[in-house]
């Protein structure tokens, strides 16, 4: 036995100062159509449709494409910079922590303060040779 179930579909009446605005978030690259249409869970080709309606760029006769590299793709692109270079931060941080306790624990182990070794003659190494 079979059972059709429909799917009841919502019919919804967006007003016009909505679909410009939702235009004008596309227009200044702020949003992707995806974007838009999974923030105000509409179809892409409704949202395509406002373009061509009420877009300020748009002319009869020419097709709207997205750019692959929008600004949204951008920022992404850098939020995951941001991430990597903060991890690196965090093992670097790791390491002067270990690096800092060797040294303490050197110096306890020898009696000695290896930080305040004043014995170490000064660098000459930027100063000028004297030629022979």
């Amino acid at each position: 036995m079979r059972v059709n179930v429909q799917k009841i579909r919502k019919h919804r009446v967006y007003s016009e100062e909505f679909k410009r605005e939702v235009v004008s978030l596309f227009e200044k690259g702020t949003y992707s159509v995806v974007q838009l249409s999974k923030m105000y869970e509409i179809s892409n080709s409704l949202i395509y449709i406002w373009i061509y309606k009420f877009s300020i760029f748009n002319e009869k006769g020419q097709r709207v494409v997205e750019m692959k590299t929008s600004n949204v793709h951008k920022l992404k692109e850098l939020e995951q910079k941001v991430k990597e270079l903060e991890r690196i931060v965090g093992q670097k941080q790791i390491q002067v922590d270990f690096y800092s306790k060797l040294i303490e624990i050197a110096s306890e182990e020898l009696d000695y303060d290896i930080l305040k070794n004043s014995n170490t003659p000064q660098s000459t190494g930027s100063a000028k040779k004297k030629s022979k």
